[in-house]
């Protein structure tokens, strides 16, 4: 792995089952224990009921795209070599929206409710950054219905 010098999130004990997930490729986020509201970012309390009880769900990691804008304009020079790209609001089947990158096609190519599905882009050692691909149509069946003849 090559050194990574763009800027990477500070691990702290609030974050880190939602990091340990993408770095085992699972998309995990926090579930309400009282209405059960499926959150993001990451909270002490529910947004919607300020229940402070929750565990950690794995999520399907689909969605679509909400919203997007490709950046030409260089605002970190950490990012320099990748302009133009992509940041997607991307909205989770369970609920919840984040920001992320769609890859695997030209910036011009993502559309607003593009089905998507989590990748992970292993960065560092720690940290494993999710980032979201068009969503692969299922392979079309390859049954076939026998002909009886008589």
């Amino acid at each position: 792995m090559s050194e990574y010098l763009k800027p990477l999130p500070t691990l702290c004990a609030e974050n880190r089952p939602f990091w340990d997930g993408c770095r085992e490729h699972k998309l995990r986020m926090q579930q309400c224990g009282g209405c059960k509201h499926v959150r993001f970012p990451i909270s002490p309390v529910c947004p919607r009921c300020l229940d402070d009880a929750f565990e950690w769900l794995d999520l399907s990691g689909r969605g679509e795209v909400f919203s997007y804008i490709v950046f030409h304009q260089v605002y970190n020079k950490a990012f320099a070599a990748d302009a133009p790209y992509n940041v997607a609001l991307v909205q989770l089947e369970e609920g919840p929206r984040m920001y992320s990158n769609v890859v695997g096609v030209p910036n011009d190519a993502v559309k607003v409710g593009d089905k998507l599905e989590v990748v992970f882009d292993p960065v560092t050692d720690a940290i494993t950054i999710p980032r979201f691909r068009l969503r692969q149509p299922p392979l079309a069946s390859t049954t076939h219905q026998g002909t009886i003849c008589a």
